[in-house]
């Protein structure tokens, strides 16, 4: 199976409703998930306000685990792309020849940025035969989330989480994958494992 992980690098990602942010949560969570499929080749794509390819897709996982250990928020300009992060992701699989080809999109929002709409590049994906799971990421309700940056601390307060789950279901109906809602750690590495059973069960 050919794979892309693709992290959602917003400032919101370090909001603290898991344990130490999401974003640490998430970044754990996918290096366990990387660990548990030994022999596909992987590749990690990350987005804010636009997208960036961390790691072509490649069978050398310890540079897949490194790449994933590296991401940090504040590489980009701000806001979230979930559209081309999409769509970052399925060039990188357009081309692919293996059995399977699969997107896992993590994202704890709503696409407010980038020139591609989520919907299209879900289209793209599902053209060129590309299953794309997708994972909302946060608690329901109020989550104490970076709301500005004094210095190099950013101070949080609590915030409403929007995640837009229509778009996410839409996209995962779209290219025959699926939908979780992650609202802690725990969920959300489960949700992985689901994944993996799900996609070794097909192949």
């Amino acid at each position: 199976i050919d794979m892309v992980l693709v992290m959602d690098l917003s400032t919101s990602m370090l909001s603290r409703d898991f344990k130490p942010n999401r974003l640490e949560s998430a970044k754990e969570v996918a290096i366990s998930f990387v660990d548990s499929r030994p022999f596909d080749r992987i590749g990690v794509v990350a987005y804010e306000g636009e997208a960036f390819t961390q790691v072509p897709i490649t069978t050398d996982h310890i540079v897949v685990k490194n790449g994933l250990d590296q991401l940090n928020t504040g590489q980009l300009q701000g806001g979230t792309a979930i559209g081309t992060g999409l769509a970052t992701a399925v060039n990188r699989l357009k081309g692919s020849e293996a059995e399977s080809k699969v997107v896992v999109l993590l994202t704890d929002g709503e696409n407010n940025a980038g020139q591609i709409e989520p919907r299209d590049a879900a289209q793209l994906a599902e053209l060129n035969g590309i299953r794309v799971y997708t994972i909302g990421v946060g608690t329901i309700g109020k989550a104490r989330s970076p709301v500005a940056k004094v210095g190099n601390q950013f101070q949080y307060d609590w915030v409403e989480v929007e995640i837009d789950e229509t778009v996410l279901r839409g996209i995962a109906k779209l290219t025959g994958g699926r939908y979780f809602r992650a609202t802690n750690g725990e969920k959300l590495a489960s949700i992985y494992t689901e994944i993996d059973e799900l996609e070794k069960t097909r192949f």
